[in-house]
């Protein structure tokens, strides 16, 4: 049934419209038809500019994740819908909100692409906004981890659901539940929460079982979640099926749409079939008793074929000007060029923290540098990358060596920058000019240049290459902050002889593993490296901290600060037995360190050691300064919001432990704080 609105929630939905058309007409797509305004419209309460930008972020979204075109009736959807990983609850909360449950035990990211998921996701919350209960009073979405593992946690599949839901669907999100988190997935929670918005994160509530009857009654909840709800998937996937075969550009994106409406619909690939008038968001035998479905469907079309005609109309009175003005504005919808050049953190003037007073520390001094404005991360971390890997540029007007087709396979990640200006070169082999490429960038340390050099994790192709950096930079320690295989994906390639007293030969370099030593969050091998053409040989020290998640950060400040502190007791150690040998800096030559792109994990650690040493040398903190120098010199150093935050508690706990601070309020930072709505 169609909603009914009042003359001036009426008046915005027509001025909506013909913004919305305006833009859809540039892609050769139809327009927009009037209940899937009014979707919108609802859930951003009739503000025609709100519900403007979540058109934009929605078709944004469904464009770039491959959420346009697909068919639920064949694989590899067809099984991802057959799972039952994510449904959509034939009952409601006390106020009426739809209620959605993803299982995390269900999910296999190593089988599932992010892609099926979320296409499994969007299909069924498309069929569940057809209720008009469901656009009016939102949803509730619980992320059941009962007897999931660390092998079900996608981190990068888990904040696309939460960008989908929160700012980019047609549907008021009302709650985010969390059931049953397992410890290693509360402690980073505790960060990442920061980086939601205030409002929203007053929505997220992290609890156990018996807690969840607070929010829902247990009549509405399924077996598996301590209610007595009997959940029958297979009627509601039939229902969907039934209910998304009468599609007709509902919820579509902007991209060009064929002229048959029979062939895609809402995106989804059908053949024509005959019209069902189904049109809840849940099961068929929920309709309401009496409610006469085809009366109500004729009225909805006569609503919609009046409201088309109209919009037919305007279109044909667009003119050229129009159209060119039209063209531009989605041009800056797509990608604004201008916020590649803006700087990633919000803070215009983040406050610089001197730790040499206890007094000059203040909860509202941690909240400025770590509280990063959700939205514009978003934005501009989204874009940058998005428009990189659509267009081949870097963020500056120049083409760097890292494109060059003979670089292109020494390269792991295509859209991971390696600078010209810092870039480490190796010396030519065969006088090829081309052969000094290795995708590495030097970091300046504080008061110390070229203290670190940044780099992507090997690829068997570069481990000669990896190595002749590591000799012609006279390194001493190679610091690995990943594991070659991690969540069943290769990270790094195994460069060096895994096991004790064995060889292995990259190019001129025979490296020699003389021993093991093992601790509980990282591994530390002795190496020893020959080089075949002189016979001359060097000791390296190859640490790899073995307990950081992909796109995460530790659990534990405490273990990551021990980590750097042996890092650079070795150093030293090692420089000493140099001697005189050494004519460089006193803290000795580069410090090798990679993750996997050699810019998340990576960038963490060597911000932490800059910080550490500044901290030590003046007392004062100032993260935001040295990851701004960093990633000028090494591209997107410190890739996700809470590696960000991660430095700052981790120096503050350095602070505290050194007894530069008495003492600092983190109540902010405690998960288990209440909320409440």
């Amino acid at each position: 049934m169609a909603a009914t609105l009042t003359p001036v929630e009426e008046q915005a939905v027509k001025e909506f419209i013909t913004t919305v058309n305006d833009l859809r007409l540039i892609h050769n797509a139809g327009p927009l038809p009037w209940n899937t305004a009014v979707k919108f419209m609802m859930a951003r309460k009739f503000d025609v500019h709100r519900s403007l930008a979540l058109y934009k972020a929605h078709e944004m979204i469904r464009n770039r994740e491959g959420l346009v075109s697909f068919d639920p009736t064949r694989d590899p959807l067809k099984s991802e819908l057959d799972t039952g990983k994510f449904t959509v609850l034939p009952t409601r909360d006390n106020t009426g909100a739809a209620i959605v449950v993803f299982t995390a035990s269900k999910h296999f990211p190593e089988i599932t692409t992010h892609q099926t998921t979320l296409q499994g996701m969007v299909y069924q919350l498309d069929v569940a906004l057809d209720s008009l209960e469901t656009q009016r009073c939102g949803m509730v979405f619980i992320y059941d981890m009962t007897n999931s593992k660390y092998a079900n946690f996608d981190y990068e599949l888990s904040q696309k659901i939460l960008n989908l839901l929160k700012g980019a669907y047609p549907a008021r999100l009302k709650k985010v539940l969390i059931v049953s988190a397992p410890m290693w997935f509360r402690a980073p929670f505790g960060i990442l929460r920061l980086f939601v918005r205030e409002k929203l994160r007053d929505r997220i509530h992290v609890l156990g079982p018996s807690q969840l009857v607070l929010h829902i009654t247990s009549s509405s909840l399924p077996r598996e979640l301590g209610g007595s709800l009997f959940i029958n998937h297979k009627t509601w996937l039939l229902h969907c099926l039934k209910s998304m075969t009468n599609r007709y550009g509902d919820l579509c994106d902007l991209a060009s749409l064929p002229s048959s409406p029979s062939s895609v619909q809402n995106g989804v690939i059908f053949h024509p079939v005959e019209r069902s008038h189904v049109q809840n968001g849940v099961t068929p035998n929920l309709l309401s008793e009496g409610e006469n479905t085809d009366e109500s469907s004729e009225q909805q079309h006569s609503v919609h074929e009046k409201h088309n005609s109209e919009d037919r109309e305007k279109e044909v009175e667009v003119t050229k000007e129009k159209r060119r003005q039209i063209s531009d504005l989605a041009a800056y919808f797509h990608c604004d060029q201008r916020c590649l050049l803006v700087p990633w953190f919000s803070a215009r003037h983040t406050p610089r923290i001197n730790l040499s007073s206890p007094s000059a520390v203040h909860v509202e001094q941690i909240h400025q540098v770590t509280h990063l404005r959700h939205h514009r991360y978003e934005l501009i971390h989204r874009e940058r990358k998005e428009w990189l890997h659509q267009r081949g540029l870097s963020p500056h007007p120049k083409r760097y060596l890292l494109w060059l087709k003979s670089n292109q396979p020494k390269n792991r990640y295509s859209d991971v920058l390696c600078y010209d200006h810092s870039r480490v070169k190796i010396s030519c082999l065969d006088g090829d000019p081309a052969s000094d490429y290795v995708n590495a960038n030097y970091i300046d340390g504080y008061k110390q240049k070229n203290a670190f050099i940044s780099t992507q994790g090997p690829l068997p192709k570069t481990f000669s290459d990896f190595w002749q950096m590591i000799w012609e930079q006279e390194v001493l320690v190679i610091v690995m902050t990943t594991r070659t295989i991690e969540r069943s994906r290769p990270k790094c390639g195994q460069y060096w002889p895994k096991e004790e007293e064995t060889s292995e030969d990259y190019g001129p370099f025979r490296v020699h593993n003389n021993g093991i030593d093992q601790y509980q969050d990282y591994t530390v091998t002795s190496l020893v490296i020959t080089h075949s053409r002189t016979g001359l040989c060097r000791e390296v020290s190859h640490m790899q901290y073995t307990s950081w998640p992909d796109y995460g950060v530790p659990l534990s400040a405490l273990e990551i600060l021990t980590f750097r502190d042996k890092v650079r007791e070795q150093q030293a150690q090692s420089l000493m037995s140099l001697g005189s040998h050494w004519h460089g800096h006193s803290l000795g030559p580069p410090i090798v360190v990679h993750c996997s792109a050699g810019i998340g994990r990576t960038g963490t650690f060597i911000t932490l050691d800059i910080s550490i040493q500044r901290l030590e040398a003046t007392g004062q903190i100032d993260i935001r300064g040295t990851v701004e120098k960093i990633r000028s010199q090494r591209a997107y150093s410190i890739q996700m919001p809470d590696q960000y935050v991660f430095c700052h508690l981790a120096l503050l706990e350095y602070a505290l432990g050194r007894g530069l601070l008495q003492d600092v309020d983190l109540t902010g930072f405690d998960e288990t704080d209440s909320e409440s709505e």
